[in-house]
């Protein structure tokens, strides 16, 4: 076997929602919920706390007790090492991200596995609808 190859497993049609989380105590609850109540269940969320310093780390803690939620601490070092820090403690042949102060529609998941088994695509992405645009807040909802 070549030194740095590929020996990941992935588990057929699991999809891995890969959530970098910064200090974003007052959406990140939603976004969980968001992630929990779709339609499609054939899923793991993989929470990285990325050295957040309000509470958004132990709310990643509640939810640890849930065998398809894992939770994982790193020290800060921006949602693009938190989400390759996702991708290789994923078990799933898809992979989703959304950022922790977003939310997705209960049948996201669904909608773009419908999709890829249509299309066979190797990336299938969705859109997004901004809400409660505020000074100090902006939710993004994703339509797919």
């Amino acid at each position: 076997m070549n030194e740095g190859a590929n020996t990941h497993t992935y588990i057929v049609d699991l999809v891995s929602v890969i959530v970098p989380v910064y200090n974003c105590e007052k959406y990140l609850r939603r976004c969980i919920a968001s992630i929990i109540d779709q339609s499609y269940k054939n899923i793991e969320i993989i929470l990285i706390n990325d050295g957040s310093t309000d509470n958004s780390g132990e709310i990643c803690n509640e939810y640890a007790h849930d065998n398809s939620i894992r939770v994982i601490h790193t020290e800060n070092s921006g949602p693009g090492v938190a989400r390759n820090i996702g991708i290789e403690n994923s078990k799933g042949s898809f992979i989703f991200f959304i950022d922790a102060d977003d939310f997705i529609e209960n049948n996201a998941l669904s909608l773009l596995i419908e999709n890829y088994r249509q299309t066979k695509a190797d990336v299938i992405a969705g859109d997004f609808k901004i809400e409660n645009c505020k000074a100090d807040a902006t939710d993004i909802m994703f339509l797919f």
